[in-house]
């Protein structure tokens, strides 16, 4: 049987890892970099686009949770985050091209890996092929209309990116370094910001200039990308209880928390950029250096990246895709990644294991098996593809998708939820998976 795998992001990755590991043969289409997006650099395998932070490791947080269950499941994608990362007090944070490079190299180590640098303009699997959807939310339109004559219409949110500066840029002497509540290592740079100066800053944001963008619309504007501008124009404090917020930050120069900070937290191991934290924007890059240099700190700063807008896609999958992610209407094609409904990368890249583990099942004659929904990766899935009210919106990892009871939910702290999925999944894979997984298990214990 004949894998295609449409797509190298963080799902496509995943995908190819784990099917190749079981020595399948694979025809991986990557367009990037003949055919770029509004958005991509490069034409390496999981380019991060937007901001280089995989979220939290502590096991209070189901992003940590999420990290821990797909370190039993082997992920490439957090193997290479791990051997790149840079500081980021309690978050999982990379140094984005030699993470991507990473994933390249790995990908394009395996000899059953065939990788085809070509736009994907249709899908028609035969009957002796699977196909394994996994362009991401910035599909092109060629194959957008291909899958929109597949599957149907489409839905869609509006996503923003941070601009990225110059380290050199940087004016160190009105900026400190700090941690909320002093827990890290000193891994964020603060822009402290007095009364006058947050209202400076506020007035050049909402009389900004931004870019047109097609088909936007502000009600499908994704809630944890909102741009600064729109945050700013929701109300003049809105930035100092959101990104801006100085709770848990002393100025050492002061003693004092600030009025307002805006925190900067290393793009590369080497620390040579900086990423402006919580400014997606669609300003005009005109507009972005006017505002980022009302910044204290940030008078010279050199904008290395400017933020951009882009509208991200994704399938009404409890429509059209079965329980494994699987289209209805045809057994051979699967889609793995953000397309799907989920939100996040890592959450991405979970979904690109979940296919692959179930793709090698099909294959080995075997039937395929949904993850238990007392683990964050089985409440996520269930998620995207149970029927819902309205249209699906997308999601991320959290504690609310993890499927046990509410009143024994009340009675266990986040910990206790923790070890629970945890050892769930880790018995689940034991019993159901083999060898797939049986190093990883040995190897926790």
């Amino acid at each position: 049987m004949r894998i295609v795998v449409v797509g190298a992001g963080l799902a496509g990755s995943e995908v190819v890892y784990h099917l190749a590991k079981k020595g399948f043969e694979i025809y991986l289409y990557e367009m990037r970099p003949k055919v770029q997006t509004e958005v991509h650099k490069t034409g390496y395998f999981a380019e991060l686009v937007c901001s280089n932070s995989l979220k939290s490791e502590s096991l209070e947080n189901a992003s940590g949770v999420l990290k821990a269950e797909m370190k039993l499941l082997d992920s490439l994608i957090l193997k290479a985050a791990n051997k790149y990362k840079v500081p980021a007090g309690k978050a999982l944070a990379v140094d984005r091209e030699k993470f991507s490079k990473e994933i390249t190299n790995i990908i394009e180590s395996f000899d059953n890996v065939h990788i085809i640098r070509e736009e994907v303009k249709e899908i028609k699997p035969s009957e002796d092929e699977i196909w394994i959807v996994c362009s991401g939310p910035l599909t092109s339109e060629k194959l957008y209309l291909a899958l929109k004559d597949l599957a149907g219409d489409f839905l869609y949110f509006f996503d923003a990116v941070s601009p990225i500066i110059a380290a050199d840029s940087i004016d160190m002497e009105k900026v400190f370094v700090g941690d909320r509540y002093g827990i890290g290592k000193g891994d964020y740079l603060n822009c402290p910001l007095n009364e006058e100066q947050y209202e400076k800053l506020w007035e050049a944001l909402v009389n900004a200039e931004t870019i047109e963008v097609k088909d936007f619309e502000k009600k499908k504007l994704f809630e944890r990308c909102m741009p600064i501008e729109e945050i700013a124009r929701s109300g003049k404090d809105a930035m100092r209880y959101g990104p801006l917020k100085p709770v848990g930050l002393l100025d050492p120069r002061t003693g004092k928390e600030p009025y307002a900070v805006v925190q900067l937290r290393k793009d590369n191991l080497d620390g040579t950029m900086y990423n402006i934290v919580g400014f997606q924007t669609r300003l005009k890059w005109s507009e972005q250096r006017k505002v980022i240099r009302k910044i204290p700190g940030l008078e010279n700063a050199e904008i290395v990246r400017y933020g951009v807008m882009h509208k991200n896609i994704y399938l009404d999958t409890p429509k059209i895709l079965d329980e494994f992610l699987r289209l209805k209407k045809n057994k051979n094609i699967f889609f793995a990644g953000q397309i799907t409904g989920v939100e996040g990368y890592l959450e991405s890249a979970a979904t690109g294991i979940y296919v692959a583990m179930n793709v090698s099942r099909i294959l080995e004659g075997k039937e395929p098996l949904k993850f238990p929904e007392d683990t964050i990766i089985g409440g996520l899935i269930s998620y995207i593809t149970e029927k819902v009210i309205g249209n699906l919106r997308p999601m991320y990892a959290n504690f609310g998708l993890f499927r046990i009871s509410s009143t024994q939910k009340r009675k266990l702290d986040r910990k206790e939820i923790a070890n629970i999925s945890l050892k769930t999944l880790e018995n689940f894979l034991k019993t159901t998976w083999g060898d797939v997984i049986e190093s990883q298990c040995r190897s926790k214990d």
